[in-house]
């Protein structure tokens, strides 16, 4: 078993001493990092002032500068941290080496070239915004000048893809935040690889200085109850399942706010069209394939339960079992850079599928560790169904696509749609139901940065937006003294 020594970042200074050793997420390898309690002094920014030299000569334009300098650095091609990441995270991610390589290699650069983060500054906030104090002249007569500025911020990062560390990257410097990254077991190394890479390239520069990554084990209430407060930290940004979210809510109190990327399941609403040739069925298998295919379907946008107007009648159910098979021929021939064989395959959810094989409920096509489509005879959803992954989809009939609505819940977030037509039936009121995005089918994992995540604006929440009034101005004292004499 490979054991890997990761150090301790804390605003550009690496500590390497005192080690103790953890296990990996599926015991694959060890690793040694430096006992964390014994920087709590250090770890947070406990004099919010130290954030000014994010703003005395720093522009979102020198921040748009230096993402793009970094990006150009990450490759594991010419980054010996980032190839470490990458070799770890072949130890113990969900993800295939070829999947993990064009993650490093493409996904991570390709978020932070400038045109990519200048549109995501400008699309959230705005560049002039982000840059200055803007004026507003309001009905009383007062002159107000509003300007968003950084936070301390905790960051509880998830390891299903090494693209987390490069979003948190992005999300705390156009902010100009002070983060903590708190890095996943399962992947320890990709948001240090960065660090480290930002240390041999501007050791000085303000978001360098602004940029810390510990590992400790979670769940550590002893070490959290001292971290985990208000003097330290304004956000906490939380990436996890539904236990780790309910313990991070245990900390919480005024003065810190939780930003959560809870779990989250995918769906997909078909229409009959699907079925008007053999042409346009192969077609929509195929969109299918990569929905819940792609990256393993270790995403929460991956799509799992996917309901069909095929009917619930025999011919309905015969058409929806055609699908299904062409469904699953298409993921077996998806390119091993988008999906392959799960190689940590749930053992339970395995048992599941077998029993459903055994029962007249359920049509299975597939089932061992190349993954499986499971169509439901009956218009209802697998009992399993939230443990959906590695590969295995749900479908399910209905008469009326109208009837699938009742499967979106507050916990659904993408949605993929077919036909085109169906989104602007029903957008609105997926939205009501809790759907958070809503996308063309075959392009569940299309993410992009410009839009809003889980139904969120992070990057609008990780700012303290603060408000300057001017009340000495004669339109607003003109104003006052109107009130005044109204009152009396």
């Amino acid at each position: 078993m490979k054991t890997y020594d990761i150090p301790l970042l804390i605003r550009g200074r690496l500590i390497s001493d005192n080690l103790v050793e953890f296990e990996g997420r599926r015991g694959e390898l060890t690793f040694r990092t430096p006992e964390v309690s014994q920087h709590l002094a250090d770890l947070p920014l406990t004099n919010p002032t130290r954030l000014s030299d994010m703003y005395d000569d720093l522009r979102i334009a020198d921040v748009v500068d230096f993402l793009d300098q970094l990006g150009q650095r990450l490759s594991p091609k010419v980054n010996p941290y980032m190839q470490e990441a990458y070799e770890l995270s072949c130890l113990t991610s969900g993800l295939t080496p070829e999947i993990l390589y064009s993650q490093y290699c493409d996904a991570i650069p390709a978020m932070l070239r400038a045109a990519n983060v200048r549109e995501v500054a400008e699309t959230h906030i705005g560049l002039a915004t982000l840059d200055g104090w803007t004026r507003h002249q309001l009905l009383d007569g007062r002159v107000a000048h509003t300007r968003p500025f950084g936070a301390r911020c905790l960051h509880i990062t998830a390891g299903n893809s090494p693209a987390v560390a490069g979003i948190t990257t992005i999300w705390n410097a156009l902010t100009r935040s002070d983060a903590l990254i708190k890095s996943p077991s399962n992947d320890p190394l990709t948001s240090l690889a960065i660090g480290r890479t930002m240390i041999d390239m501007a050791p000085d520069h303000p978001l360098t200085r602004h940029y810390s990554v510990a590992y400790w084990k979670g769940g550590n209430t002893e070490l959290e109850s001292r971290l985990y407060v208000p003097e330290n930290f304004e956000k906490i940004v939380a990436w996890g399942g539904f236990s780790s979210m309910k313990h991070i809510t245990r900390y919480l109190q005024p003065g810190m706010e939780l930003i959560a990327m809870d779990p989250k399941l995918s769906g997909t609403l078909i229409g009959k069209e699907a079925f008007e040739s053999e042409a346009s069925m192969r077609e929509v298998a195929e969109l299918i394939a990569m929905d819940f295919g792609g990256l393993n379907q270790e995403a929460c946008a991956s799509a799992r339960v996917i309901s069909v107007e095929s009917g619930t009648d025999k011919a309905g159910l015969a058409r929806l079992n055609q699908l299904a098979e062409y469904a699953y021929e298409a993921l077996l021939a998806l390119p091993p850079e988008a999906s392959a064989p799960h190689r940590h395959f749930d053992a339970d959810l395995k048992e599941e599928i077998a029993a459903a094989r055994r029962s007249r409920f359920y049509k299975v096509f597939g089932g061992d560790d190349r993954g499986a489509v499971v169509v439901s005879q009956i218009p209802d959803p697998v009992d399993f169904a939230e443990r959906l992954g590695c590969r295995v989809a749900n479908l399910v009939p209905c008469d009326d696509i109208e009837e699938a609505l009742r499967l979106i819940t507050i916990h659904t977030q993408t949605i993929g749609v077919y036909p085109e037509s169906l989104k602007a039936k029903y957008r609105d009121k997926l939205a009501f139901l809790g759907g958070q995005k809503i996308v063309s089918l075959g392009h569940h994992l299309s993410g992009n940065l410009s839009l809003p995540h889980d139904a969120l604006e992070p990057i609008r929440r990780l700012c303290r937006w603060v408000s300057e009034s001017d009340m000495t101005v004669d339109t607003y004292k003109g104003g006052l003294r109107k009130l005044v004499r109204l009152a009396s």
